[in-house]
């Protein structure tokens, strides 16, 4: 069987070393499956405590995608025998058939991302291609975060009965005003510029400079401290960055701004949603996100809508533990399994959401996913600090 994560560790001019990941599932798109996080975890640790290497790239095998998202086909097959159908919290509430696949698929997940984003070292990300959920998750929380031409990058939870998780609460939060609301409520595909534009990406190079760029880092002289190859990575990434900036593609974002930021001026997730949807556009970019936000699941919108008012100030640590908790329930609560259903096991795209509109969720099921599965010390994610 091939490795479903390449490592190599590359000699430098000066005898340091670099950490090159490959993703290598390409058939698959890169989706990262449990194994690949039980390879990249503790390889990174290593990486992390090991002196003479000194930086980290990460990219995706293939030139269709970096990550195209989670293994979900492998959690709707976890979900089958797990899902509740109660509509009542009591009911919901006493009963704990969840499947253990899901809360250590995300688990796990989740800690590998969290590990990305505090990464002591230069931590270079290349995401070229489909960048999706998980995938997000991992590029999102580089230092050098990189984008190409080819970049297409979606958080398109609400097509499959989820939300918008590895960290959205965190980083969608951070976005220009509106920006991570618009984009949690549509699943709407965005290109490089726009992802420079919501703070998704730092640089903008061409993919056809990637090996270049990487022979470049090797030539570094790379120092004792973090810090000093930090700045090392910034010049050397801007320098790259200058030769590409005449391919940079124009922000749908950017230029849908400001009926984005009124968004965030209504009273309510009805008020949103109607405002999007009542919009008359002849730009293709928001006609797909209208048509993404009407047939996704209506429970995926109010906990995107949800979790991003509660996220406001939170820590990292802390949206990643009510993240998990969120994932958990809607493993058991079914929506997120019909979705993965409609859209890649039948492929009908016909799924049976179990709400009509927002309006239609009870506040004490709003409340009940919310509700910490465990306490703070018994948390799976306690010890992320």
């Amino acid at each position: 069987m091939t490795d479903v994560v390449l490592f190599n560790e590359v000699e430098c001019d000066n005898g340091k070393k670099i950490g090159v990941i490959t993703l290598n599932s390409p058939k698959s798109l890169n989706a990262l499956s449990g194994d690949m996080i039980s390879l990249l975890y503790p390889q990174l640790i290593t990486w992390q405590q090991q002196q003479d290497l000194v930086a980290v790239f990460l990219q995706g095998e293939g030139e269709k995608a970096f990550c195209a998202g989670g293994d979900i086909v492998h959690l709707y097959n976890a979900m089958r025998n797990k899902i509740s159908t109660e509509n009542k919290v009591k009911d919901l509430s006493t009963n704990t058939n969840f499947a253990p696949e899901i809360e250590d698929y995300f688990t796990q997940e989740y800690k590998l991302d969290f590990l990305i984003h505090t990464f002591k070292k230069p931590f270079i990300v290349w995401g070229s291609g489909i960048v999706m959920g998980g995938g997000l998750g991992m590029l999102v929380g580089g230092s050098h975060r990189v984008v190409t031409e080819s970049s297409r990058i979606a958080m398109p939870e609400i097509s499959i009965g989820l939300f918008p998780d590895v960290g959205g609460s965190f980083f969608l939060n951070k976005m220009p005003n509106g920006c991570g609301l618009f984009l949690a409520l549509t699943g709407a595909s965005i290109n490089a510029a726009d992802a420079k534009y919501c703070h998704l990406a730092d640089y903008f190079i061409e993919q056809k400079l990637k090996d270049n760029f990487l022979n470049q880092l090797t030539k570094i002289s790379w120092q004792e401290t973090n810090a000093d190859n930090h700045e090392k990575t910034t010049v050397l990434l801007h320098e790259f960055e200058q030769n590409s900036v005449n391919e940079l593609p124009v922000s749908s974002l950017e230029e849908h701004q400001t009926l984005i930021t009124d968004l965030v001026e209504l009273q309510d997730l009805t008020a949103v949603i109607n405002t999007i949807l009542k919009v008359e556009s002849e730009d293709k970019w928001f006609i797909r996100a209208q048509k993404s936000l009407k047939r996704g699941s209506a429970l995926s919108a109010q906990l995107a809508y949800s979790q991003l008012q509660r996220g406001k100030g939170m820590s990292l640590a802390d949206c990643f533990r009510m993240e998990l908790n969120l994932a958990v329930k809607c493993g058991h609560f079914g929506e997120f399994h019909e979705g993965v259903r409609a859209l890649l096991i039948d492929k009908d795209n016909s799924p049976q959401w179990r709400y009509a509109s927002v309006e239609k969720i009870d506040g004490e099921i709003l409340e009940w996913f919310f509700e910490s599965r465990w306490s703070l010390q018994a948390h799976p994610l306690a010890k992320l600090a």
